[in-house]
Parts: structure tokens; C-alpha cells; sequence
């Protein structure tokens, strides 16, 4: 046996062990079709959907499936459109693992690569985290359907289930859950951006960074990145790195954002206690740390500051494009001047938009905003938070209009869409290990609530004996 045998053989041994209880203690229900419905459909099969699958699991709702539209070691950004080499978090931050010893990145990077390494290590690369993601997937049996697109969500009449259309190999299909979880990531309420001064530009040669892009197009090319985030820095060196001729990024601010507020947060009370507090301090925390937007380590800089064609432009941004065929090039008007191009590559983030959501569009019209539930004093008034969901205690929509889409409170939005209402938790490895227990601990009590009724007659025809008197005999 192996190391990583030997270690996966103790994750058995340890989730065993802290197994109670294990009663099955949900009401089964059957779909239209005749068939078993689930219990809670998870969509996305990343860090936060499979995290959420497991917390369920060792809540003994096991009657679950996670499903993902992209292909298997595809599901979230590592392997697609995260440009950076190595994850931008200590080392020592645990998520997935939902505070099991055995299943933490570091039993599993010491098991496959032995303590010296770990102790030597700084930062993960990104690919090795993708490992360990799908490693702790397969060892805690995440029931996980793949190559499997949600299209859209809808109630059934007549009854408290929903339905869920999902597309898989060309072919749709209904799945029939109670409870729905969108674990969709960085795009779970939203679109990625590119600026309207973009517009009008060829798709082929104007992207955002999310996109798949061959970066062996930029070889001996000229690229503007438009952003000056962590991504923006990203995708600047991997064009760098690509033999790009020249690449200018342009920095709205006259100095670039390198505090990292998500450092600042990552402590117990704030992760777990943040949407305990009143609307008008949660607005304030996340008003300034999403006003700080996200920063970038030394490394990130680094990667782009060592190459002499890397040019950096603050207080710049882009106010004109066009596309000169004769040229064949890209025309760019900014705030310090002309920027010829080959390419540009847009690292503006996402804006709030349901009913850009397939899965989301029916009822995108009924989904309750910050902006209507809180009115900020004038000075804290910001129109980009104004548009983020304004969640329930467990996660779920709320509506607009009270009654007119009621099932909603079985939709929970587990996602960068829920940092408003809890500030880090779905999209952020340092908030897993107390989000998911504040989701999972959600998810039980509407389950538990929904099913009173049984539980109460189940309570009251419950007559196990544990023990039989024997009668003394006379004599």
C-alpha cells in the first residue's frame, strides 16, 4: 500500500468514525415521471458544489446528485481560463475538506509528494489543486453527473418539487429535485463584461478573459488588457510568456489596488457571523471590500514586471475602439492618448444580470435585490451592489413580490451572487470551511420543516421496545 493508498484508507477509517448520526430521516418523493425525485440537485461540481454535496452527505442526505456542464478535471476555472501559476492563497487554507484532517490539501499533497515537499512549498499550483479537488470528490462518493448543462428551473404544480430541464450529449431531460443549489461560480448571476467602448470590435480579436483563447495567436503581437485585477495581471504574462511583441495594461486607478481585502477577512467571526449582522453593517463591509475590489500578490506582478515590453498604464482606460482592416489592427482612444493592437483582452469582471441566466430568465423578474430591501445613507449609495441578490438565511432567493413566486425559497444561490448577503462564501476557497456548514445546516432545516408533519406521526407510531420485562414467576 502506497502512501496516498494508505492515507485514502484513513479517510474511510476517520468519516466512520464521526459518522453519527446515521439514521435516514427524509420523506421520500416521487416525481411526475414515477420516478424517485432528489432530495437537492447541485449545479457545478467544482470546489463549492462538491463541498456542498459532501456536507450533505455526512448530514445523511444522500439522496443527491451534483451535475456540470463542463467535462470532467473542466469544472471550474483551473484547467479552463485561471491564467495564474499557482493559487493566490496560503498554503495552509483548507476548504473541501470541511475540517477532516485526512482530507485536507495538505495530507494529500504530503501523501503524493512526501512532508520535505510541503514544508518547502509556497504557494500550489494551480493544476495540483484541480487534482486534489476531484480527488476528494471520488474518496468522499460525490455523486457527480458530468457534460450535464442545467437550462432551466421550474415549479411543478400541483406539488413542492421542482423541475429541473438540464441537456446532456444533445439530449434534454427533466430531473425532479426539492431543493435546488446553483453552485455556478463567478458567473452564477451574471455575465462577463466587455466594455461598451469595445464594442463593434472583431470577437476574435477582442475577448474577455474567461474566454478560451489560443495565446499562440499573440506571438510577435501587440496586446492591450483592459483591468488591472488579479486576472488582468494573468492574462498579461501568459501573453508575455506567449512571445507577445508588446503588452499595455490600463489601470483605471492612479494606483493599482495591491491590499487584499480577502486576506483581511479570513477569520472565524467575519466568515461565519457577517450575515448574522443588521443589513446596514453587512452594506458596509461589503461595500468597502468590494469598493477595494480584489488585489494582486507579488508573484502576479512579478510574472508581468520582469519581461521590458510589460507597460503599465494607471489612470488610463479605454474611451473610443475601432477596427482598421486596412491596417489590421485595433484602434484604441484612452484617457493618455492613442494604443495600437493586435488583440485585447478585457479583465472587467461581471455584472449582475438574471435574466442573462438561462436557468435563471422565467424568473428573473421576482428575485428580490439589495436594492430592494435596503436604502444605504447617500454617501454609501453604489448601484453595482444595488443589483446583487438579497438572500435568505439559508441561502435562498427571495422575491420581489411576496407570493408571486414562492418556490424560490427552495432555489439557494451558493455562488459569487451570495457575497452581499454573506461576503465570502461560494466562490472563495477560505469561506468553505464555515459557508458550507451554514448552507448544509439550511438545506436540512427546510427539509426538516417541509416533512413536520410525518416527522410528528412517525414520532407518535414510533414504539421500538429496548428492552422486554420478563414477568417474575410466582414461586
Amino acid at each position: 500500500m502506497n502512501a496516498l493508498e494508505a492515507l485514502e484508507a484513513r479517510v474511510t477509517r476517520e468519516l466512520a468514525s464521526i459518522a453519527h448520526p446515521h439514521q435516514p430521516w427524509l420523506t421520500p418523493r416521487t416525481g411526475p415521471d414515477g420516478q424517485p425525485a432528489l432530495d437537492v440537485l447541485i449545479v457545478g461540481a467544482g470546489q463549492s458544489g462538491s463541498a456542498t454535496a459532501f456536507g450533505l452527505l455526512r448530514s445523511k442526505v444522500d439522496n443527491i446528485l451534483a451535475i456540470d456542464a463542463a467535462p470532467i478535471a473542466g469544472e471550474g476555472p483551473w484547467n479552463t481560463y485561471a491564467r495564474m501559476h499557482t493559487l493566490r492563497n496560503p498554503k495552509d487554507y483548507t476548504g473541501p475538506d470541511l475540517d477532516v484532517p485526512s482530507l485536507t490539501c495538505r495530507a494529500w499533497y504530503e501523501a503524493r509528494f512526501g512532508e520535505a515537499a510541503w514544508d518547502a512549498l509556497d504557494m500550489l499550483p494551480k493544476g495540483l489543486w484541480a487534482e486534489y479537488l476531484l480527488w476528494v470528490r471520488r474518496v468522499t462518493n460525490v455523486p457527480v453527473q458530468n457534460d450535464t448543462r442545467l437550462l432551466r428551473i421550474a415549479p411543478v404544480e400541483g406539488s413542492d418539487l421542482l423541475a429541473a430541464e438540464v441537456e446532456s450529449g444533445g439530449q434534454g431531460r427533466m430531473l425532479y429535485a426539492r431543493k435546488i443549489v446553483l453552485a455556478t461560480g463567478q458567473e452564477g448571476v451574471g455575465r462577463w463584461t466587455i466594455p461598451s467602448t469595445l464594442a463593434g470590435l472583431p470577437a476574435d480579436r477582442c475577448v474577455n478573459s474567461s474566454q478560451p483563447f489560443d495565446f499562440d495567436r499573440v506571438r510577435g503581437k501587440a496586446v492591450v488588457v483592459i483591468g488591472a485585477g488579479a486576472s488582468a495581471f494573468d492574462n498579461a504574462a501568459t501573453a508575455l510568456e506567449a512571445g507577445a511583441a508588446e503588452v499595455h495594461l490600463l489601470c483605471r486607478r492612479l494606483e493599482p489596488q495591491v491590499v487584499q481585502p480577502y486576506r483581511w477577512l479570513t477569520f472565524r467571526g467575519f466568515l461565519r457571523h457577517l450575515s448574522d449582522l443588521d443589513d446596514t453593517w453587512r452594506w458596509r463591509f461589503m461595500r468597502h471590500i468590494l469598493g477595494l475590489r480584489e488585489g494582486f500578490p507579488q508573484p502576479t506582478y512579478d510574472r508581468c514586471a520582469m519581461h521590458a515590453n510589460f507597460h503599465l498604464h494607471t489612470g488610463s482606460s479605454a474611451v473610443a475602439s475601432r477596427f482598421d482592416r486596412t491596417e489590421d489592427r485595433i484602434e484604441l482612444d484612452t484617457t493618455q492618448g492613442p494604443l495600437h493592437a493586435d488583440f485585447v483582452i478585457s479583465a472587467t469582471g461581471i455584472d449582475v444580470d438574471f435574466g442573462a441566466r438561462p436557468e435563471l430568465h422565467a424568473f428573473a423578474h421576482n428575485i428580490a435585490t439589495w436594492g430592494d430591501r435596503y436604502v444605504p445613507p447617500a454617501d454609501e449609495q453604489d448601484a453595482r451592489l444595488a443589483a446583487f441578490p438579497y438572500l435568505a438565511d439559508d441561502y435562498a432567493f427571495s422575491e420581489r413580490t411576496p407570493g408571486a413566486t414562492p418556490w424560490l425559497r427552495n432555489v439557494h444561490l451558493f455562488a459569487i451572487g451570495s457575497t452581499m448577503s454573506f461576503g465570502a462564501s461560494g466562490s472563495s476557497i477560505n469561506a468553505l470551511t464555515t459557508a458550507i456548514p451554514k448552507l448544509v445546516s439550511g438545506i436540512t432545516r427546510g427539509l426538516f420543516r417541509d416533512d413536520v408533519e410525518q416527522h410528528w406521526a412517525s414520532l407518535r407510531a414510533y414504539d421500538v421496545p429496548q428492552a422486554i420485562i420478563t414477568p417474575r414467576q410466582p414461586g
